[in-house]
């Protein structure tokens, strides 16, 4: 299998709907959380272009839940490279649960974003940054 990059994460009591189980939508946010980390340990390079004007825009998210997770789960998020066309870039994410018995895959995701550049107050298409298509490569 294609190696990950992977984040972990152990699920708090705020991240808990009223009968105790993970609400739907802090699946979507460790993606992000794992995104930004994949970009800070791989694709600094990006992080000094967000700031000079190239956008990371999330055009489509997806999640598919298959166990529930709890308080005190210990989560591995794990995202590879689903690919990229044009402007965009897929990645795909495996949410497992992990302890001491082994890993049980309890998620999967998908998130698309786009690379724009910030041009006289608009957004317009830019090309994936090479460093960023470098850092996905041995995620493939």
């Amino acid at each position: 299998m294609t190696p990950a990059y992977e984040h972990r994460h152990v699920v708090g009591f705020e991240e808990t709907n009223l009968v105790g189980n993970v609400y739907y939508a802090n699946h979507v946010r460790w993606q992000g959380r794992c995104r930004e980390l994949f970009l800070r340990d791989h694709a600094p390079a990006v992080l000094d272009q967000l700031a000079d004007g190239l956008a990371l825009v999330t055009t489509r998210v997806s999640c598919e839940y298959l166990a529930e997770l709890r308080a005190f789960d210990e989560v591995a998020v794990r995202m590879r490279l689903g690919g990229t066309a044009q402007n965009r870039v897929t990645m795909r994410f495996e949410y497992w649960r992990v302890d001491g018995g082994g890993e049980e895959l309890v998620a999967r995701g998908e998130q698309e974003v786009a690379c724009m550049r910030r041009e006289d107050g608009r957004v317009v298409p830019a090309p994936v940054p090479d460093a960023l298509r470098e850092a996905l490569r041995p995620f493939a």
